[in-house]
Order: C-alpha cells, then sequence, then structure tokens
C-alpha cells in the first residue's frame, strides 16, 4: 500500500496547515504567557494533521484549494488538539504520553490544560469567520457542520459513552456508535467540510463523501485499537497496552485481533466503493484509506 505521491501529499498538506496555525498562533505578540505556551506546545507538537489532509484532498478531489479551504483545515485541526488535550486528563482517559511528548496537563498543569482546550474550540470557530469566497449560506452551513461533530451529538457524547464503557460489555453496535461519534464525526465533517469549502460540490458527491467518511472514521479507530495491543509506545507516540490496562472496550478486545484485522480491512473495501462516482482527482482519499489501515501509528 506504498504511494510515494500520497507521501508527498501528505507532507505538503502538513506544511501547508502548519505554516498557517504557527501564524495564527503567534498572531499576537504576548510571549509572556503560559496559556499561550499550553496552547502551542499542544498544537504545534507534530502529528499526523489527517483532518486537515482529509479536508485538502476533498477539495482537490472537486476543484482547488483556496484560502478557505485553509481556514476549514485550522479549524478542524484546532477542534481536533482541543480534544486531545480533554481526552488525555486525569479525568478522561488519564494518559501521560502523547505524540512522544508529556501530556498538556502534565507540562502545565490540569487547569491550564483545560483553559488551552477551551481556548482552542474558540480559535477553531473563528477561523470560519474568515471565509471570502463561498456563500454566507454555505459559511453556516460549515459552522453548524463543525459545532455538530464536536458537540453533544458527536465527539462529546462519544467520550462520555467511553467512559461509561470502562469495566462493562459493550456490543458491537455499542462500540460502532461510541466511535461513530468519537472519532468518526470529526473525521466526516473534515471530509465534508472541505467539499462545501469548494461551492461546487453536488448531491450525488456529497453523498458519496459521506459514505467514504464513515467508513475510514470507524476504519481509524478499529486501527488504533489494533495498535493499542501490537504496536510499541515509541512508535505509536502514546502508551501502548493503554485501553487494555483500563479494561475499555475495542474492537480486539470484542473481536479478537484477527477480527479486528478483518473488520479493518472491510471498512477499507467499503471506503474505496463509495469513491466509485469520482474520477483520478480523488486518487489521495483512496490513498488516505489505504494510509489509515497500514499506519504504525
Amino acid at each position: 500500500m506504498k504511494n510515494e505521491n500520497f507521501a508527498n501529499f501528505l507532507k505538503y498538506c502538513q506544511q501547508r496547515v502548519n505554516k498557517k496555525l504557527t501564524y495564527v498562533l503567534n498572531e499576537k505578540n504576548d510571549d509572556d504567557n503560559l496559556l499561550k505556551e499550553a496552547i502551542i506546545y499542544s498544537v504545534l507538537n507534530g502529528g499526523k494533521r489527517l483532518r486537515p489532509t482529509l479536508t485538502y484532498a476533498t477539495a482537490e478531489a472537486l476543484g482547488e484549494l483556496t484560502e478557505d479551504t485553509d481556514f476549514v483545515a485550522m479549524a478542524v485541526e484546532l477542534i481536533h488538539a482541543y480534544s486531545l488535550i480533554h481526552d488525555d486528563l486525569p479525568s478522561m482517559d488519564d494518559d501521560s504520553l502523547r505524540r512522544n511528548q508529556p501530556t498538556c496537563h502534565v507540562v502545565f498543569g490540569e487547569a491550564l490544560a483545560i483553559l488551552a482546550g477551551d481556548a482552542l474550540q474558540s480559535l477553531a470557530f473563528i477561523q470560519l469567520t474568515k471565509l471570502n469566497k463561498v456563500s454566507p449560506k454555505i459559511s453556516l452551513t460549515l459552522v453548524s457542520s463543525l459545532a455538530n461533530a464536536a458537540g453533544a451529538e458527536g465527539m462529546v457524547k462519544g467520550q462520555a459513552i467511553d467512559i461509561n464503557s470502562v469495566n462493562r460489555f459493550l456490543t458491537l453496535e455499542e462500540l460502532e456508535l461510541m466511535h461513530h461519534k468519537k472519532t468518526g464525526a470529526l473525521i466526516l465533517a473534515s471530509i465534508m467540510m472541505g467539499a462545501l469549502s469548494t461551492g461546487k460540490a453536488t448531491k450525488l458527491q456529497l453523498d458519496a463523501l459521506k459514505n467514504y467518511g464513515i467508513s475510514i472514521g470507524l476504519a481509524f479507530q478499529v486501527q488504533d485499537d489494533i495498535l493499542d495491543v501490537s504496536g510499541e509506545t515509541k512508535i505509536i507516540g502514546k502508551l501502548a497496552g493503554s485501553d487494555q490496562a483500563l479494561n475499555k472496550a475495542t474492537y480486539v478486545k470484542l473481536l479478537g485481533l484477527d477480527g479486528a484485522k478483518k473488520k479493518a480491512l472491510q471498512l477499507h473495501e467499503s471506503a474505496i466503493a463509495a469513491l466509485e462516482i469520482f474520477d483520478g482527482n480523488a486518487k489521495q482519499l483512496r490513498a488516505i484509506a489505504d494510509y489509515v489501515i497500514s499506519r504504525k501509528f
């Protein structure tokens, strides 16, 4: 599944969004600001930048990348960064390592970490007020899409289900609901918002992209569960086996390691099939589906 062209595209997307994020996070010259330090530490400390890459890949499949695409890409990554800070908190997943570095609350304290997450959530929506090429109607749809993905019917609901699943048996349907919300909602939003930001997406294309996004969102989490069991801490960037230690519901726990790998492959096939209506312009979306289930971190 190696794709050199995709490797270059991924690097390009990472550099593009990182340049924009660096500018936005350093816009105000207030060096003596611990909150700002905590925010920068959490956002600019590496990461795959999968969600912005999905935004860029979708926009490329439908047209061209614009400044509006950049604002959307930053918005989804800022929401993702906020969610990681809060997920790592002692009252949540209680993780001490993220991207091979101590988590935000370990370095800056729990209170400042919470505030950094709060600030990043607000900053994400600020980016969507800067759109200047799409219509006001599409701008509002983009704001609504991100709010729904991040809120009580999206990531927050998924995290709540996750917390309540510790030491409990979940059915496959319950597990999929949790991950559709906790992980899949923002991945899907990254794709749909990328499409909307072009102002060119048809209903047929949006429906196909929705099916693609649902499949790779779930595949991403299945692969995460596999890596928790088979990955190494120094490679995956967080403590391997942490889900097992907390006795959390996972695909590996429910299906076994081989069953989880089979599930990931089935979801990959569904994602690729959903892109049948697109031509070669969607090659990076296909490559991302490959990447999601073959990644090692």
